[in-house]
């Protein structure tokens, strides 16, 4: 069965006034005309096997039943699984009539190949190089493992609505283009990008999505002057140039963000006009959605936030995961901060932030000039942690948008 409709204002206000006695107000934030929760259910990680695709069926219905309303995939997460038990837990709920389908933000992601058990570029080439009609060549295929050729993405995005039983997908977007400028030049990189934004409009024409954006690891928050760099500016450039005379689409990015990875807030990677700013400032700038993701450092913040910087959190949060999903979730002009659950013990740990207020902005700032000197401390050698701090040794600034 594929479920009709898409994410809409009516029904996501609906689902946040459902949720008004186990969920704060400020706990949802607007997203253009919808209403989104501050905490999104993402599905990174996992084995592809049937166990594991039951535990996130479950999770997704038991974190839309407790107030998250936007759901993240990705079409190789698992080999294609993590979106088929996505789009399972949702016609549950649907069915069952304890969510309706313009509740949800449905989001998923296109450009790396979505087979992983197998020689990917051989099997690239059967699928989309040999057939006689196909417009694609192996240059195509970068890092034997990534495309983003209009023909590619576009039968991704067939797959991906199949996948998830839906009629629209609410956001698409392109998985890691950075990836691609491992082989190509940055010319030839922004063509590309181009074609892929011209695919993705027709998409939207077309109904088979809302809206598409970026969803990048390294490549919105490195300098500019590293070779895997991306300009926002000039992607949203793009993406109105394709529209011509209508408004484009291209309304959301997705980065990593947490308390050991914070370049979105402090590092000014992005130009906008004259003026370089944080990737942050620079989608408020831009009108761009930002969402974040990997705001748990993939669990490795548990044991390791030093007491002082714990003890700003108040009382009201009791573990270390609590806390580093609450600084994230707090960033000012952030939407939603992603998070992967399966078990139900870590859902409910995560979910008691529905009923915290999130850090106000001079709280967030103090703590960030903590955790900003903290990391920097540790790059020199003055600790032993492992987070990924090599892009703070570059001049900081804190830089919050309005």
């Amino acid at each position: 069965m594929i479920l009709q409709d898409r994410a809409t204002a009516e029904g996501t206000r609906r689902y946040k006034e459902r949720h008004k006695k186990d969920c704060l107000p400020n706990h949802f934030r607007e997203a253009g005309e919808l209403i989104a929760s501050s905490i999104g259910f993402g599905t990174y990680l996992g084995e592809a096997d049937e166990q594991t695709n039951a535990l996130v069926t479950i999770a997704a219905i038991e974190s839309v039943r407790r107030g998250v309303n936007l759901i993240d995939s990705a079409i190789n997460y698992r080999s294609q699984h993590s979106e088929r038990s996505v789009g399972k837990g949702i016609r549950h709920l649907v069915e069952s009539g304890e969510a309706s389908r313009d509740e949800l933000i449905i989001c998923t992601k296109g450009g790396f190949l979505p087979h992983l058990n197998q020689n990917q570029a051989d099997w690239f080439y059967r699928q989309y190089v040999e057939p006689s009609n196909s417009k694609l060549n192996m240059t195509d295929l970068v890092a034997k493992q990534h495309c983003i050729h209009p023909e590619f993405l576009l039968e991704q995005l067939n797959c991906s609505l199949t996948n998830l039983g839906v009629q629209t997908i609410d956001v698409y977007y392109i998985h890691n283009p950075e990836i691609q400028l491992s082989e190509v030049t940055k010319e030839t990189f922004y063509n590309r990008l181009r074609a892929a934004f011209e695919v993705m409009e027709e998409a939207a024409d077309a109904g088979k999505i809302s809206a598409y954006g970026l969803a990048t690891w390294d490549g919105l928050r490195v300098p500019p002057t590293d070779h895997d760099h991306l300009d926002l500016a000039r992607a949203k450039s793009l993406a109105q140039e394709v529209a011509g005379n209508k408004e484009d689409r291209f309304r959301f990015i997705q980065f990593p963000l947490n308390m050991a990875m914070p370049e979105a807030l402090v590092a000014p990677t992005q130009k906008v006009g004259e003026e370089q700013v944080p990737l942050l400032e620079a989608a408020y700038r831009l009108g761009i959605i930002p969402i974040a993701s990997n705001s748990l450092c993939q669990a490795q913040v548990v044991g390791k936030i030093p007491e002082n910087i714990a003890s700003a959190f108040g009382n009201d949060l009791r573990t270390d995961c609590q806390r580093a999903l609450q600084y994230t979730r707090s960033a000012p002009g952030l939407l939603t901060a992603l998070v992967g659950m399966k078990a139900l013990e870590h859902i409910e740990e995560n979910l008691t932030l529905t009923t915290v207020s999130p850090l106000g902005r001079e709280n967030f700032q103090e703590l960030t000039y903590s955790i900003v000197e903290l990391l920097k401390s540790m790059h020199r050698g003055a600790d032993n942690w492992t987070f990924d701090v090599a892009n703070l040794s570059y001049p900081v600034s804190i830089s919050l948008p309005a």
